[in-house]
């Protein structure tokens, strides 16, 4: 049975239930990955969201992907692959732990780029972060058990905003210095 896509407004405890999830992998991980960040919606503070944490873990070296899953896998994981997406592997989390998404992606992976950039400009940028909510919440509705249909749907508005990312980026990296001359 498929789950309804569900939104709900932000809950405060979402970061801590990152923290909790990453203490968990660390031991097991830390030692190949580069850094292990929060992404998604859950990550953006005052953002509605499905209550799913998700997760991307940037590894060291990419010859360190086949030793992060089978310690991924110790910990109860299942690995997925790539689901399509070139640079990143994802996991099934266990079955009685906190409702989170988790992928490992090699270095220069182009999605973990692109959830580093939406993450950070949403959580720049209060007005469009609310109207991604509101769009969201209309999807869901229109797509209440359509995942991939849902998804699809949200892809032009995350395409432009990370068009507007890319565009403050090279404004701010060509924006005239003042001196005090």
């Amino acid at each position: 049975m498929t789950m309804p896509i569900i939104i709900e407004e932000y809950d405060p405890s979402w970061p801590r239930s990152f923290e909790s999830i990453c203490s968990r992998i660390t031991p097991a991980i830390g030692k190949f990955a580069k850094i292990i960040e929060h992404v998604g919606s859950t990550a953006v503070p005052g953002l509605a969201a499905k209550p799913i944490i998700d997760i991307d873990v940037l590894l060291k070296s990419p010859g360190d992907l086949p030793l992060a899953i089978a310690a991924l896998e110790g910990l109860g994981y299942q690995h997925q692959g790539t689901l399509g997406i070139t640079g990143r592997d994802a996991f099934q989390a266990p079955t009685h732990d906190v409702p989170h998404h988790l992928y490992v992606c090699s270095p220069g992976s182009v999605e973990f780029s692109r959830h580093i950039t939406f993450r950070n400009y949403l959580r720049r940028h209060a007005k469009d972060a609310a109207e991604y909510a509101r769009l969201k919440r209309n999807l869901s509705g229109r797509f209440s058990i359509d995942h991939e249909a849902y998804t699809d749907a949200k892809t032009e508005f995350i395409e432009e905003i990370l068009r507007r990312a890319r565009l403050e980026t090279r404004e701010h990296l060509f924006r005239p210095r003042r001196t005090n001359n």
